[in-house]
């Protein structure tokens, strides 16, 4: 197995008394990313950013001890392994690649295993992401010694067993959303990881673009006032053919729920993040077409399948909708769909105050729309803010003002953020714990929906 060279300089155990140290052969760290060093017990890795050079020879290091300094230097480096290389696979890959250039004040993320099921295809995402090794079995890869921090963007019905092993192995673990299958799993999760002392991440990237953060200081500060109103639409239209075929985010089985954990959670992460705590909900759901094509082939959200083959029920929603009641008092609506034609990702929000209000839609993501009411009369109405300038949430980073930023951005700013919690020894943001939060919202919507009522979130504390 390979170990780290962290591992390793921690253990002392390079090379134990299995070998007698009889020549000066050295191995050598340089400038390349990845090493594995041929002919000695142990294979050691380090990965390494800039120029450094040092020679170490075997019969030098039977009583070696981590130089001053060493231990810091190895820890500006996260081994990550990955599991799962399509949609987001390669969006998370992008974002470990963009770290290092674009925001290096935080410990270097390095690609070092990337893991699925089908050889070849995960062998060919490797190579074109740029991971230094591929696994086809998921507990090998976090069985491995040289890896740090476990990411999760398998399918959501992975998520548990994935991220109890990481946990258990001293892991640290980013997932993306949903977290779990079920509120009882994500606690599950949850637990887990405090208990191993690891840091957790789920993958709520829209809190992420700047125009989202502008939006949460306006809230902050106090300028939009007291919060009255959260509206909320996420509506897709990908799956509107009726012979689009069976993919597996539309089995309730692997993907927990449909439109409403997909693309919903994403809305109720938003709404917390920015207004508060929900207190109550009501909803309804609906599944628009009930049996579709077995699919013959996959690919993030795309799929092939045959009209004349066999044909599957769906089992999750197509659209849900519901209204909520924020534990400060404010309403909030929401709405989540894969049937809204025209809309290929139509991720929006408004907030009204006592003050004023914002406006936000992600296929404008570079953009907030900003009123507020004490502007003088005749002048007053929302504004355009191009949140590009240094002055946003990490628009230092990127490039002069007026110069936009895509959706890849929230990815990468994500990271830095779990990088450099990873650094100051505290929990990323959002977390296991928001995971849980909006897990425990999805479900009150999913049982208001069945029982035809509303549903307090009191329901679900124990």
């Amino acid at each position: 197995m390979a170990l780290s060279l962290r591992t390793a300089l921690d253990k002392n155990d390079y090379f134990g008394e299995k070998r007698p140290l009889t020549n000066r052969r050295p191995f050598l760290l340089c400038q390349k990313p990845r090493y594995f060093i041929e002919n000695l017990p142990i294979s050691i890795k380090l990965s390494l950013a800039g120029s450094f050079r040092y020679n170490i020879y075997e019969s030098d290091i039977r009583d070696w001890r981590m130089p001053e300094g060493w231990r810091t230097f190895l820890n500006n480096f996260v081994n990550v392994g990955m599991i799962g290389y399509k949609f987001m696979g390669k969006a998370h890959s992008n974002a470990y690649r963009a770290v290092p250039m674009f925001l290096p004040d935080v410990p270097k993320p390095v690609m070092t295993a990337i893991c699925g099921r089908d050889a070849e295809a995960v062998r060919a995402a490797g190579e074109q992401f740029g991971w230094e090794s591929v696994e086809t079995d998921w507990r090998q890869l976090v069985s491995r010694e040289d890896i740090d921090l476990v990411d999760i963007n398998a399918p959501s019905d992975a998520h548990k067993e994935i991220a109890l092993a990481a946990a258990a192995a001293g892991k640290h673990i980013f997932c993306e959303k949903p977290l779990a299958l079920s509120l009882a799993d994500a606690k599950e999760m949850l637990a887990a990881a405090e208990a191993a002392g690891v840091k957790h991440m789920v993958g709520f990237n829209y809190r992420f673009a700047p125009a989202v953060r502008l939006a949460k200081k306006l809230i902050e500060e106090g300028r939009l006032g007291k919060i009255y109103h959260f509206r909320g639409l996420f509506l897709q239209d990908w799956i509107m053919d009726p012979d689009f075929p069976l993919v597996w985010r539309l089995q309730k089985e692997i993907a927990g729920s449909g439109s409403l954990g997909d693309l919903g959670a994403h809305t109720i992460d938003m709404a917390r993040y920015l207004v508060g705590e929900f207190d109550e909900v009501i909803g309804m759901t609906e599944t628009f077409i009930k049996e579709r094509p077995m699919p013959t082939e996959m690919t993030g959200l795309t799929a092939k399948g045959s009209t004349e083959g066999p044909r599957g029920q769906v089992t999750v929603d197509d659209a849900a909708m519901f209204m909520a009641r924020f534990q400060n008092g404010a309403l909030g609506t929401f709405e989540a769909t894969r049937f809204a034609n025209g809309h290929r990702s139509t991720n929006s929000f408004e907030i009204n105050g006592s003050l004023g209000s914002v406006r936000f839609d992600f296929e404008r993501m570079n953009e907030l729309e900003v009123f507020f009411s004490e502007d003088a009369e005749d002048v007053q109405g929302f504004r355009r803010v191009l949140a590009t300038d240094a002055a946003h949430d990490y628009m230092h980073a990127w490039w002069p003002a007026g110069h936009t930023i895509g959706y890849e951005h929230t990815v990468t700013h994500e990271v830095h953020e779990l990088m450099k919690a990873i650094a100051e020894d505290r929990q990323p943001v959002p977390n296991f714990a928001d995971g849980v939060k909006c897990q425990a919202v999805l479900e009150a919507v999913e049982r208001s929906a069945a029982e035809k009522r509303w549903v307090s979130l009191n329901e679900f504390e124990n």
